[in-house]
């Protein structure tokens, strides 16, 4: 067992001193909202494009004498997918037998082959889409709403003003609709703008599931009866999955609220002494069968992360871990073999704290920068916490406290080298985010 070392003292302006040099805790003080002047609304709007563009071109930088793929990087104004972000398009971590999310997947796909021995009707299993879509695919065709966050800059990566990095798998439903499938999986990368911590990652992959049943409102009767035979054999299939993945798992179905199904559910096991949510699902509203050309065909879709499964079932505890190419990760597992991972190190944290003012005109949103931070840090970031908040009383100015984690999973970090990047988010943030460094 690898020896367990201290953690790199914190440095740099502005650093809050941890209790105990590990851990501490913060209380936070809210006098009022951040960045609440709605005068600055709009002004705000126009700052975080800029703040955007500035930090592409930062990003950009880091490829210097890189090929970057044309495809997703596209000079479009509105372009804002990270350099470090677009190389790992191509890496196909599912399609891996050997891996772990490749055998969830292999084991998942064998589970509906055999069940459309059953059936009768033919499984398609699709993984290999490039995973820049049509903003109409991913949104539209889904019934997502035009405001809707998840449209926001701010969650996606767009390519331009048409296309953006999937969100979901879901992106290709009305294309495999379209072409005829009556069934079918779809395995892919997914990409979204999000926080930093060993649970989230800005890429992680998706499996979507479809089935339609062509004829089934005529021979049902009624559209009610047609969605109760639709709902029965949804859930029939997916705890038949679960079965194949967790074994013979207490099972229960909670009512939900998604908007490109209805009725909505969730899947949950009782696994390891707790309950798990495993997936969402329903039957897809007729909406977006009859834009896929399909009218009042019935059919149910399911979605499902394959990195929140296989984080349970190895017990891989740090999502960071499924990129690793350390042969003491990738060696310990093989095709078809669900077993428990065994930590190969426990490399000590080297937390660094950095303070700022935000600019009531161009306000600040955290993914912001928590980009900045993994353009520069990548996978050597193990997580982002917001310690410290407050408005000044008199002053009326807004201050952010983030603690930024640094641990490498597989080599010990030394202070200087994480001063050399911490000082280069600090530069990049001052220039791209326009807030007053402390």
């Amino acid at each position: 067992m690898a020896p367990i070392l201290l953690a790199c003292y914190m440095s740099g302006a502005g650093a809050v001193a941890a209790a105990g040099g590990m851990t501490a805790r913060y209380t936070r003080v809210f006098v009022r909202p951040l960045g609440s002047n709605p005068a600055a609304a709009t002004r705000r709007a126009a700052s975080h494009q800029q703040t955007r563009h500035m930090m592409m071109a930062s990003a950009s930088s880091v490829a210097e004498g890189k090929q970057l793929d044309a495809r997703v990087h596209t000079g479009h104004h509105k372009n804002n997918v990270p350099v470090a972000l677009s190389e790992k398009i191509g890496r196909e971590l599912h399609r891996n037998p050997s891996h772990p999310l490749g055998i969830i997947k292999d084991r998942i796909e064998g589970y509906f082959r055999e069940r459309a021995a059953t059936t009768g009707v033919a499984v398609e299993i699709v993984d290999n889409f490039f995973p820049v879509v049509s903003i109409v695919n991913n949104f539209d065709d889904l019934l997502i709403p035009p405001d809707h966050v998840s449209r926001s800059p701010i969650d996606t990566y767009y390519v331009d003003d048409q296309q953006v990095l999937r969100t979901h798998t879901s992106a290709h439903q009305s294309t495999m609709l379209g072409k005829g499938y009556e069934a079918f999986l779809v395995t892919g990368d997914v990409y979204r703008r999000d926080e930093i911590d060993r649970t989230h990652y800005p890429v992680f992959h998706q499996m979507e599931g479809v089935r339609v049943f062509p004829g089934l409102l005529e021979k049902s009767g009624s559209r009610e009866e047609g969605v109760k035979m639709v709902e029965k054999d949804l859930k029939d299939a997916l705890e038949g999955m679960v079965m194949a993945l967790f074994g013979d798992v207490e099972r229960r179905w909670v009512d939900t609220y998604f908007p490109f199904t209805d009725p909505s559910f969730e899947l949950e096991i009782f696994y390891n002494d707790e309950w798990l949510e495993v997936l969402g699902c329903g039957v897809m509203q007729q909406e977006i069968v009859r834009k896929a050309g399909k009218g009042e065909t019935l059919g149910w879709a399911f979605g499902l992360g394959l990195e929140r499964l296989a984080m349970v079932l190895f017990q891989i505890p740090d999502i960071r871990l499924f990129w690793s190419t350390d042969k003491r990760f990738t060696d310990q597992f093989s095709a078809g073999k669900i077993s428990k991972f065994s930590p190969f190190s426990k490399y000590p944290p080297c937390y660094k704290d950095v303070s700022f003012w935000v600019d009531p005109v161009a306000g600040f949103n955290n993914n912001d920068f928590f980009e900045i931070v993994r353009g520069v840090g990548g996978d050597l970031v193990e997580s982002v916490v917001l310690v410290d908040e407050f408005v000044h009383p008199k002053t009326g100015r807004g201050s952010k406290c983030f603690r930024v984690n640094y641990r490498s999973m597989e080599r010990s970090l030394t202070n200087d080298e994480i001063d050399v990047l911490q000082e280069e988010v600090r530069k990049q943030m001052a220039e791209a985010l326009k807030v007053e460094l402390r």
